[in-house]
């Protein structure tokens, strides 16, 4: 059966973020994930975790100026020291909350430049990310992200973060597969899952509604089905539930949106 974990940057949004822990606990669910972790000190992100009984099973690393609009460093170039540094405090957090991957996002192609002049640059980034990943047993994710939300994002497509793992060569370099994401740029979801999921290189998965990123069950994807087809596959990891409730910040909008989830969390 699919396992899902609650995205906390998302969802709970009614409520201050170190109380969304306890509200996903109280809902059923088991894991969490987030896009970043460094406005706490760790312990008091470890100290939420192990008090809810939560795992955290996600976040990303730094991706540069977020505020003026910077969405990771990977594929930039001329900026290694700052990604290294990205790399090691990202780990740090990872070995604090026991998070088993980091999500390193690629960033924007500059507007004076091309993925193939980039493509380099991205996998050497990558390789150096793995390999000080491994030294803690830590999976590093690359995720296709699609040009609506984040326009002139360097990878966008299932096929090429797949080519560019192989590239990289890293055992513990893996995909992670947004199924929003992935319906926006490509379509044709049970097919990329059949095809992708039994490699072994999907290493988290993550959905929404599409086209308004809501819950699941609002919107033109059938999940229900797709819940299916990730199990019969045999997909063992964890699904983020990466999504804005629908009611927005209104008291209980988070959970008053979970009638999808019935079937999988223990409320």
């Amino acid at each position: 059966m699919p396992r899902f974990a609650a995205n906390l940057s998302m969802m709970y949004a009614e409520a201050a973020f170190m109380e969304r822990f306890a509200a996903a606990e109280r809902d059923g669910f088991k894991a969490v994930e987030y896009l970043f972790p460094y406005a706490f000190a760790a312990d008091a992100l470890a100290g939420q975790l192990q008090a809810h009984s939560l795992q955290q099973v996600l976040f990303n690393a730094p991706p540069g100026d977020w505020d003026a609009g910077e969405r990771g460093l990977a594929c930039l170039p001329g900026r290694d020291a700052e990604f290294q540094d990205s790399i090691g405090r990202a780990l740090e957090y990872a070995q604090a909350l026991r998070c088993p991957r980091v999500h390193v996002m690629a960033g924007l192609l500059p507007e004076t430049s091309t993925r193939e002049a980039l493509y380099p640059v991205y996998v050497e980034r990558l390789r150096f990310a793995a390999k000080e990943a491994a030294k803690h047993s830590i999976d590093v994710l690359i995720e296709p992200i699609n040009t609506r939300d984040i326009p002139r994002y360097f990878l966008n497509r299932q096929d090429h973060a797949h080519e560019i793992v192989g590239a990289v060569g890293a055992p513990n370099l893996k995909v992670q597969m947004d199924l929003y994401h992935c319906q926006i740029v490509e379509g044709d979801l049970a097919m990329k899952l059949r095809r992708y999921v039994p490699t072994g290189k999907v290493g988290h998965m993550q959905i929404a509604g599409v086209p308004e990123r809501h819950e699941p069950d609002v919107g033109e994807v059938n999940y229900a089905y797709l819940f299916d087809v990730i199990d019969a596959l045999g997909y063992e990891g964890w699904i983020g539930c990466e999504y804005r409730p629908q009611r927005g910040t209104t008291p209980g909008a988070t959970s008053s949106g979970l009638g999808w989830a019935e079937r999988y969390l223990q409320r």
